[in-house]
Order: C-alpha cells, then sequence, then structure tokens
C-alpha cells in the first residue's frame, strides 16, 4: 500500500475579542454554532483534513486570544505559520481599524521568511445580523485588502456558515503556493489532539 502524503498547514486566526475568531473555526471543523459567548484563554486549535485541488490537506487551526493581556504569548503562537486570517466584525468599527496593528504584530512576531508575500486571508464576520448595525462596508473592506496587496476578503457568518468553508479553502491554497513553508507529513496518524504528550510533538499546548 503507498504511503500516504499529506500538507500540513499551520492557520493562525487573529483579530479583536467578541469578533467570532472560535465561532468560525468551531464552524468549519465541527459544523456547530453557540449563542454563549466564552473568550479563548491563550490560545487553542483544532484540526480538520481537507481536499484542496486533489491535494490531501491537514489544517491546524490556531484561535489566539483577542484581549491584549495575552498577545504577548504570540510569539510562541505564531511561529511557523503559513497563513493567517485576520478577522473583524462588520458591525464594529473598532474591530476593522485594528486589522492593522494586529497583520503588523504578527508579521513581527511571526518573522516569515517572505514577508511582503505571506498569505493573509481577511473575514468580515457577523454578517448575518441586522443591515442597519452595519459599520463597515464591502468596499472598505475591500479597499484595505487591495492596499495591502490584494488580500483576498471574504464576508462571513459563522451563525449561518456563510462562505466559512469557502473562506478557510482559499487560506489552504493560499498557503500552498508558499509551498516551501508547509511540512509535508508521511503516513500522518490521528488529528493532533490539545493534550497530546507524543514524544517529538511540540504541537501540545495545556493553556
Amino acid at each position: 500500500m503507498a504511503t500516504r502524503r499529506k500538507v500540513l498547514l499551520k492557520v493562525i486566526i487573529l483579530g479583536d475579542s467578541g469578533v467570532g475568531k472560535t465561532s468560525l473555526m468551531n464552524q468549519h471543523v465541527n459544523k456547530r454554532f453557540s449563542n454563549q459567548y466564552k473568550a479563548t484563554i491563550g490560545a487553542d486549535f483544532l484540526t480538520k483534513e481537507v481536499m484542496v485541488d486533489d491535494r490531501l490537506v491537514t489544517m491546524q487551526l490556531w484561535d489566539t486570544a483577542g484581549q491584549e493581556r495575552f498577545q504577548s504569548l504570540g510569539v510562541a503562537f505564531y511561529r511557523g505559520a503559513d497563513c493567517c486570517v485576520l478577522v473583524f466584525d462588520v458591525n464594529s468599527a473598532k474591530s476593522f481599524e485594528t486589522l492593522d496593528s494586529w497583520r503588523d504584530e504578527f508579521l513581527i512576531q511571526a518573522s516569515p521568511r517572505d514577508p511582503e508575500n505571506f498569505p493573509f486571508i481577511v473575514l468580515g464576520n457577523k454578517i448575518d445580523m441586522d443591515e442597519s448595525k452595519r459599520m463597515v462596508s464591502q468596499k472598505r473592506a475591500l479597499t484595505w485588502c487591495q492596499q495591502k496587496g490584494n488580500i483576498p476578503y471574504f464576508e462571513t457568518s459563522a451563525k449561518e456558515a456563510t462562505n466559512v468553508e469557502e473562506a478557510f479553502k482559499a487560506a489552504c491554497r493560499n498557503a500552498l503556493q508558499q509551498e516551501g513553508n508547509a511540512d509535508i507529513l508521511d503516513d500522518y496518524p490521528d488529528p493532533i489532539r490539545i493534550n497530546a504528550a507524543s514524544e517529538g510533538n511540540s504541537y501540545g499546548c495545556n493553556c
């Protein structure tokens, strides 16, 4: 039997507290949504296998805390990232205005080899809410993305699963274009659990 060759991609999800990072990750991986808000402490991750253009990819999605007091943990979690997903709430102008600092901080902490071409994706989340509450127009978000090197932009709803799968597949595709950074895994076993203590694996995190 031929050895399965899989690609492991580390995808970091960043944005202000409350924009829906955890909800987006849970919707994508578990197809679940909860109205109960619980702030992420430190960082957590989930894994999901996806087929992208006939390639089997294991996405390791890192959900990071949006509160400032946890941002100093960033360097440990950002290193080795293959793609960064920046999330804001279309109903919160402040969460959009902080995208610059999230992007800049990531590039400083992660120190990618080619920062100019590092793959980012931007998600404008919570489009399921009443249009009258919207504070950031699609045009304004697209303009920002174009000014940053034509970053792909998706408007999403974690609650209704709108564009969630499409956005994360785009994140995969962009990361695969930077193939040199991705880890090729032969005969990769079960998805990594957060409390896994297997020898030689530094992915586990007991935050």
